[in-house]
């Protein structure tokens, strides 16, 4: 894996707004830039990649890729549709939108559709408890979510096809 140029001086960019010595406080941003670079996800050798950029230890690039779920470490399809589960929006129906998710899309959390559109994830608290249930598509967020307005979503992105893995820092 290698960035292109244009990549590569964002990347520098963003390193540059640390202290000297501290370029492993870009280690976050970078990794989402390596994310959308490789369609979503990252791979070993992206996150191996990453850590030769910073001159700092794969493992370092790993305990934070493993740590957060918004890093994808598998393929993922063009949605990634993520369902809070924690408890204010299981208290709220979260468990039953994922049981819902996973039986419209005909996959387990965890899983991506067979025609690579959808991967359904149940993820930590995504920050809106005050109007759960919560999820969020690519950067989208739904707050207060019914069954009816997950339907609603699927086709919505089904049909306009919007969601990508775009580079968050991207000008």
């Amino acid at each position: 894996m290698k960035f292109s140029e244009e990549t590569l001086q964002l990347i520098n960019k963003i390193i540059n707004q640390y202290p000297g010595g501290r370029q492993k406080s870009a280690l976050l941003p970078i990794l989402h830039i390596a994310q959308a670079e490789n369609n979503g996800w990252l791979s070993s050798e992206t996150m191996n990649y990453v850590a030769e950029i910073l001159n700092i230890k794969p493992i370092e690039v790993y305990e934070v890729a493993t740590f957060y779920s918004m890093y994808n470490l598998s393929p993922v399809g063009k949605c990634v549709i993520e369902v809070c589960k924690t408890g204010p929006c299981c208290l709220n129906g979260a468990e039953e939108m994922i049981t819902y998710f996973e039986n419209k899309l005909h996959i387990k959390s965890g899983e991506t559709t067979a025609d690579g559109m959808f991967t359904l994830k149940a993820v930590e608290c995504l920050a809106a408890c005050g109007s759960a249930p919560v999820l969020k598509v690519g950067t989208k967020y739904f707050e207060n979510v019914s069954l009816e307005m997950a339907d609603s979503i699927i086709e919505d992105f089904r049909k306009d096809h919007f969601c990508s893995h775009k580079n968050p820092y991207s000008e």
